[in-house]
């Protein structure tokens, strides 16, 4: 079944890469405006990305249950004052569609939120930093998988000074001298 699966899935994606002009129109996936998340210098903090799906169509998640399915990436460019962490995914919700009913794929539908753990250096001046990627998925409906694209993503940045270390007095002699 699973290698039934797999050739079925090669076939509706071989099919959409040659009716490139037949998929959706427009973009199936957009990012709402992110929040500007204020990290202060050498510590880290999460900004939340907000994507949604549009109606009729799903996505791949991050973790499909196949190796020939192509998962939802978000590929963050490298900058040189802010360290890019962790990037934590939803999990998708498990649904089968009318190419393979016996079959559950984890995909993403509607809303979605993505987040990036994002840690500017203890050098880095204090201002706002644009961080731009991209997030690389193939939408599909119930009939067929379209050719994979790439969502440019940007968020800012807003950098705080980091608070002065407490300073700690010597050690004092009980002694007067």
């Amino acid at each position: 079944m699973k290698i039934l699966l797999a050739s079925a899935l090669l076939l509706f994606s071989a099919w959409a890469w040659a009716q490139d002009d037949l998929g959706p129109q427009g973009p199936v996936v957009k990012m709402a405006s992110a929040p500007v998340v204020t990290a202060v210098q050498g510590k880290p903090a999460t900004v939340p990305l907000s994507f949604r799906v549009s109606s009729g169509y799903h996505i791949n998640s991050n973790h499909p249950k196949s190796e020939f399915l192509i998962p939802t990436v978000l590929k963050i460019e490298a900058t040189t004052d802010i360290v890019i962490g962790k990037t934590t995914y939803p999990e998708g919700q498990d649904l089968s569609f009318a190419f393979a009913p016996d079959e559950k794929l984890n995909v993403y539908t509607g809303d979605f939120n993505v987040d990036v753990l994002v840690r500017p250096l203890l050098s880095v001046q204090p201002g706002k930093y644009v961080v731009r990627g991209t997030l690389k998925y193939q939408a599909c409906d119930n009939s067929a998988c379209y050719p994979p694209k790439q969502l440019p993503v940007s968020f800012d940045v807003k950098i705080a000074k980091a608070p002065p270390a407490p300073r700690k007095n010597p050690a004092q002699s009980p002694h007067a001298h």
